[in-house]
């Protein structure tokens, strides 16, 4: 009989569930989009019920399409948007309002308030993390203060938790409430060193601890499924993580510098620092990456805002590609940019550099610029800014960066892939499977219940589609490395 993984990866557009094999077969797919909801500028929103409904739907599809009989499903694994949170009745399950998502701004004032007061040293210290609505912490004390919520909160009236929470809670007929220690630490609530809820960090939010699930690891069986459509009773949840450090695991960077990038919309690079937390002086973020076997790993997290943005912004802005592959050949068609440089600040500038009152700039032009040098210098761009961010994280660290290990949908752009080992002078490795971030929720599952005894056994099954090697010479690239610093200097001048 098939031992059968289901892998829940509950994105922020969409609900996406893969049914693997153990030798990481994908036997079923399936998506559920669900609605984003603006109600004021800066505001997100989610149902929380159309996120569940989402995840029962996409589930009952994904193994309808794997022809799963229900003895087959041995396990299933959790991964998802991170920082969004929201609060619940615990005895009629209903929602007190809609998750404010982790795209949300509107405690960007309380956050700056806090800010003012000097705590936000202590904060990073403790938590890893800035003071910033990114966060979870903040959202919760709105939610409290603005539904006047607290004293049902202190009588143990609610419940609180980031969507993995919510998830586990209801596939477990109501009788699991925890979250993982990945998830945990992305609250501004978690203590980063003692894995737990940190008493002053509660208490400068006003979050009751009673509305807290109880933080567990990343891989164990947390309860089982009972009572929810279109699964079995019985079958074990036993792996969780927030998305970003699932692609990590998935990606099976389990020694201290190894890295990876996941080019979407932006870019998300983490990099495993090991069991020891390391602060950042250049702005990246600490936390936890997940906690196997009593053994913690943290690391370090940088994000640039546009990456998959900008080739976008060719397409739709000025029209100079059709699709947004076209733009791998367009850029192609030039030997090198031509001294052209494109820092795209479209949005500002995350790591390291975070200045958000940047903005985008082309420089080096001349009369012989063509479009197919702006194509190759956005690409480029988008490249320079992982290659700040991946540099900051060896300072901080002190750890050579080993390999990057790439996913996305601009993974399959091979001239980025190249330039992106050339700048590092390091093995940018693609895998084989790009669903990276499920595949983290899968593995983590199947540890959990012994399906996989070691990570280790999973480094076995990962299987790699190609490494790209360095071609380029120091000089060459010490000169482009240059050139694009004064590009971004010129892009947010001091």
């Amino acid at each position: 009989m098939r031992k059968l993984i289901a892998a829940i990866d509950q994105g922020t557009t969409g609900t996406t569930v893969l049914v693997l094999d153990q030798s990481l077969n994908i036997l079923g797919r399936a998506n559920q989009e669900f609605t984003q909801h603006f109600p004021q500028p800066g505001w997100v929103e989610h149902n929380p019920k159309e996120i569940l409904s989402s995840v029962q739907r996409a589930m009952a599809t994904a193994l309808k399409n794997a022809n799963a009989q229900p003895d087959e499903l041995s396990c299933i694994g959790i991964t998802n948007q991170r920082e969004t949170v929201l609060i619940w009745d615990k005895s009629t399950g209903e929602p007190v309002a809609n998750a404010i998502v982790w795209q949300d701004r509107r405690t960007t004032e309380a956050c700056e308030a806090l800010k003012s007061t000097g705590v936000e040293g202590i904060v990073k210290e403790r938590t890893g993390l800035l003071l910033d609505p990114y966060f979870s912490g903040s959202k919760i004390a709105w939610l409290l203060d603005t539904h006047q919520l607290h004293q049902r909160a202190r009588r143990g009236e609610l419940m609180c938790g980031t969507i993995d929470t919510f998830l586990v809670w209801h596939l477990t007929g109501r009788s699991a409430f925890v979250t993982d220690v990945s998830n945990a630490s992305r609250t501004l609530l978690l203590n980063l060193k003692s894995q737990a809820w940190d008493e002053e960090q509660l208490n400068l939010f006003g979050v009751p601890p009673e509305i807290l699930p109880t933080v567990k690891s990343c891989s164990e069986v947390y309860g089982y499924t009972q009572s929810f459509d279109g699964l079995p009773n019985g079958v074990p949840v036993s792996g969780m993580a927030g998305d970003q450090q699932a692609a990590l695991f998935g990606q099976a960077c389990f020694q201290p510098g190894e890295a990876k990038c996941t080019y979407g919309t932006g870019a998300f690079v983490l990099m495993n620092t090991g069991q020891e937390p390391v602060y950042s002086k250049h702005g990246l973020l600490t936390s936890v990456g997940w906690s196997v076997n009593g053994e913690v790993t943290y690391v370090l997290e940088g994000s640039a805002f546009v990456a998959g943005a900008a080739v976008q912004w060719l397409r739709d802005g000025l029209g100079l590609i059709k699709s947004a592959p076209e733009i791998e050949q367009l850029a192609a068609s030039c030997e090198d940019t031509g001294g052209v440089y494109f820092v795209p600040a479209l949005t500002g500038l995350g790591a390291p550099h975070w200045q958000p009152a940047a903005r985008g700039e082309i420089t080096g032009l001349t009369r012989g610029t063509t479009a197919s040098h702006l194509a190759r210098a956005t690409l480029e761009g988008i490249v320079y800014q992982n290659y700040d961010i991946l540099d900051a994280m060896t300072k901080d660290s002190g750890i050579s960066l080993a390999k990057l290990k790439v996913d996305g949908g601009a993974a399959a752009n091979e001239l980025l892939m190249q330039f992106q080992a050339d700048l590092l002078n390091v093995d940018v490795v693609r895998p084989k499977f790009l669903d990276t971030t499920a595949f983290g929720a899968a593995f983590l599952a199947g540890l959990g219940i012994g399906l996989w005894t070691s990570q280790e056994m999973i480094l076995q099954t990962w299987q790699e589609d190609r490494t790209f090697k360095r071609t380029m010479d120091n000089a060459s690239v010490r000169t482009k490395i240059e050139g694009w610093h004064r590009a971004v200097h010129k892009a947010h001048p001091a």
